[in-house]
């Protein structure tokens, strides 16, 4: 069976739209970490993201999307999230295998692309609590804003079971 390549940013919108999930995207010159990103914090109101594409020593993988400034101790956080052991960051290879993107453009919403379930996607709880949370559309020139409630529904909607805890200092 050959594997689909990874899903476009239209893509993306016309499943966000199939599931009746309101989404605002606003195109920008490409941001690659969130330092560059805080020009556009006027333009796009709502909790910024910044994810850790993560796994463990018996390859499983997380996704830990936090507010932007948010500090994840990277020594601890294993034993909040369950994995097997410390945690150390995941591969490029296995970032664009699983979520269809590539460092700098890292988004909860590349959930899409993971139709094999290789993901755990933890969801920091202060970030939740924003009304609005803004992702990288699978791309990092533009930015997306859905609501908190619609994101866990689209990682459901997505065969995930996304975990909301608190992974922040």
């Amino acid at each position: 069976m050959i594997e689909s390549p990874a899903k476009t940013s239209e893509q993306l919108f016309a499943f966000l739209d199939s599931l009746g999930i309101k989404h605002v995207t606003k195109e920008h010159p490409p941001v690659f970490t969130v330092a560059e990103s805080v020009s556009l914090r006027d333009e796009i109101p709502g909790g910024h993201t910044k994810n850790l594409f993560l796994k463990d020593k018996k390859d499983q993988f997380f996704l830990l999307t936090v507010e932007e400034n948010a500090v994840v101790d990277l020594k601890t956080v294993h034993t909040v999230i369950g994995a097997a052991s410390k945690l150390s960051f995941g591969k490029p290879e296995k970032l664009l295998e699983f979520l269809g993107v590539v460092p700098g453009s890292v988004t909860a919403l590349g959930a899409i692309n993971d139709t094999g379930g290789n993901v755990t996607f933890i969801l920091d709880e202060h970030l939740m609590k924003e009304d609005i949370i803004n992702c990288h559309p699978l791309r990092n020139d533009a930015t997306t804003s859905i609501a908190s409630a619609d994101l866990l529904r689209f990682l459901e909607a997505t065969g995930h079971k996304p975990l909301v805890l608190k992974v922040t200092a």
